[in-house]
């Protein structure tokens, strides 16, 4: 049992949806981003995903790709995004920590140090967005070796033929993408993502988080009841993007995740 397991448990006897919010590591710096991330589980953050900055992000739109560049040109590494995670962890040892990104970096770094870091470091999982199912030996399987969920994304073009593929090694959750594209760019129906989700759920027994274009308490609440939760990201780092203080972004994701715990 992993702190995403045990957080899908504790939420499900509750019956309670699941709130993930994404932030991007080092962004606009190292401190405030600390900051940030440190004030979330109060904000009612269940799980936290932790953007690994990277110089070439193509799952991305342009509030997460700036977010990224802003988080590198302050300085901002894969030692420093790990650094974040042993900040929360000195005051919070429940809410579990996703590093979401790209493999480059991984790879550049050795896949069995970083893992041995990041679990140090009070990582619990990880998404790698442009890591396919065929490239499991990779990382996929090494990472459930060394006691990290490793979480996959579904699309809406993940096919019947196509979806035991992306599931075989999944574990933590499954993380359903709403639109087709990039980050940020269209807004999530739940009319629409109802029929997926529900799909998906047929296939296997992990929670279906849904993430892309949710960026209101009531998207956030509508989204939810269909789903196991759902995950903001672009709409937060937006406010980071615009400046807005750390109390102003935390009480907006107070705001959403009201929303998705009234699912």
């Amino acid at each position: 049992m992993t702190r995403i397991d045990d957080t899908f448990a504790r939420l499900r006897a509750a019956q309670k949806k699941a709130f993930v919010a994404y932030v991007m590591g080092g962004d606009p710096d190292f401190e405030t981003s600390v900051e940030i991330v440190k004030g979330l589980p109060g904000a009612g953050v269940d799980i936290i995903e932790l953007g690994m900055p990277f110089t070439d992000p193509m799952a991305d739109g342009s509030t997460i790709q700036l977010a990224g560049q802003r988080a590198l040109e302050a300085g901002q590494t894969l030692d420093k995004t790990l650094d974040i995670a042993r900040a929360l962890r000195k005051e919070d040892d429940s809410t579990p920590i996703v590093m979401m990104g790209y493999y480059n970096p991984i790879y550049a770094r050795g896949v069995e140090t970083f893992l041995e870091q990041a679990r140090d470091a009070g990582i619990d999982g990880l998404i790698i967005v442009d890591l396919p199912p065929e490239e499991d030996a990779e990382l996929c399987i090494p990472a459930q070796a060394a006691g990290l969920n490793f979480i996959r994304l579904a699309t809406p073009t993940t096919d019947d033929a196509r979806l035991p593929k992306v599931l075989q090694n999944t574990s933590g959750f499954v993380y359903y993408v709403s639109i087709t594209g990039i980050t940020g760019a269209a807004e999530a129906q739940a009319a629409d993502v109802a029929p997926e989700v529900a799909r998906i759920k047929s296939a296997t027994d992990l929670p279906v988080i849904v993430g892309f274009g949710i960026k209101t308490p009531e998207s956030a609440q509508s989204i939810a009841a269909i789903a196991d939760g759902t995950v903001v990201g672009s709409a937060i780092v937006k406010l980071v993007e615009e400046g807005k203080p750390v109390p102003e972004i935390l009480s907006y994701v107070a705001d959403l995740a009201a929303g998705a715990h009234r699912a």
